[in-house]
Parts: C-alpha cells; structure tokens; sequence
C-alpha cells in the first residue's frame, strides 16, 4: 500500500503541474474578469469532471489487472511495472519525434478565443465537456499495476488522484491569476518537456515497483 501511496502522489502531483491543465483556466477567468471565489469554483469543477472521467476508465482497467493478477502471478511482478516503463519510453521518443508538440489535453485555447462571446455557463460546460472527455494515459496504465492489490489499491488510487489533482490545480490557478505571465515564463519548460518528465516518471515508477517490494 505504501508503494501504491507513493506513485499516486507522484503521478497526481505531475501530472496536475503540467500548465494546460491549468493554464488555460487562469487565462479565462482573467479575460471574463470572474473574481477569485468564481475563478476557484469553476476551477474544481471541471478539475473533479477531469479526474471522475479518468478514475472510471481506471476502474475498469484495474479490476481486469486484479482478475489477471489472481491467475496469473507474472502480471504482478513483470508484466505491470514493464508496461510502465514501455509507456515511460514511447512518451519519450514521441518527444523526439516531434520536439515542437504542443501539449492538446483540452483543446482549451479554442475556449480562449471564443470565451468574450459566450455566457460564463456556456464556458463552465465547455471547459468541463472538454476536461471530461480528456482522461489521462499515465493514470490509467497505474490502474492496471495497483489492481494486483484489489478495490483497496484502486479506492486508493482513486482517492489520492482526485484529491491532490482538484487541490493542486485550485492552487495553481489562484496563484496564476495574481503572476500570469511571471508564472507561466517560469513553467513553460514543463509545458514543452511534459513527455519526457512524465516518460521519466513513468519508468521510475515501474523500476520502483518491480525492484523494492515494500
């Protein structure tokens, strides 16, 4: 459980860091002119329909680990950690294939341009719909090396994923709306890497999974 503890946070804290996640809120409730309490509350809003979309797709991918991982003992020690690590390097390389990517999680910058011309709730359900339909990959593959512990390594994941993404993300919006362009000077290095730092993570993971049995 320990171990399952450590790689959600990790996963959660770097995954929620990359800026278009949450970049683009920053920069709609400054053009909408929400104030701070508005600009938080729409943020965990579509933060938790991001995270619930992820963690039901994870759901699912878990349990087949946890059937799997019940008959088949190499799944548990090989296979799953492995299957991070294959994920870790396929982000990688698709860094070097194409080093100029632009990170399209939400598809977020289409809201930005069309943001002065809608209603603040067309926008929440915008932003929301766009979130929603955007689990995350990384995530998911955990899902399926924490299902070897059952529905207490999934609840697990789960919990921590939600919790730490929502907050994580609130945070940043609230410090972004008072230093937008300080801010996101500061942390574009980890718009433009996020394959590699998430690739990077990835692999650690596995290792850690597959060597240390906590």
């Amino acid at each position: 459980m320990l171990q399952i503890l450590i790689g959600s946070l990790i996963l959660s804290v770097t995954h929620a860091l990359i800026p278009n996640h949450w970049f683009p809120l920053v920069a709609v409730s400054r053009s909408e002119k929400w104030s701070r309490t508005e600009s938080l509350k729409v943020t965990a809003i579509t933060g938790g329909m991001h995270t619930v979309s992820t963690i039901a797709i994870g759901i699912l991918i878990g349990f087949i680990g946890f059937k799997l991982s019940s008959t088949i003992e190499m799944i548990t020690n090989i296979i799953a950690p492995l299957l991070l690590i294959v994920l870790g390097i396929i982000f990688i390389i698709m860094f070097f294939v194409n080093p100029h990517h632009s990170h399209e999680h939400h598809g977020e910058i289409e809201v930005l341009e069309k943001s002065k011309k809608k209603s603040k709730f067309a926008i929440i359900a915008t932003l929301g719909t766009l979130m929603f339909f955007s689990p995350c990959i990384e995530i998911e593959a955990y899902y399926f090396t924490v299902g070897k512990y059952g529905w207490a390594g999934i609840l697990t994941l789960s919990i921590v994923y939600l919790f730490v993404t929502v907050v994580e993300l609130v945070i940043l919006v609230d410090i972004g709306r008072k230093s937008l362009e300080k801010l996101n000077t500061k942390l574009h290095f980890i718009d433009h890497y996020e394959r590699i730092i998430m690739g990077s993570v990835l692999i650690v993971l596995g290792l850690f999974i597959h060597f240390v049995n906590l």
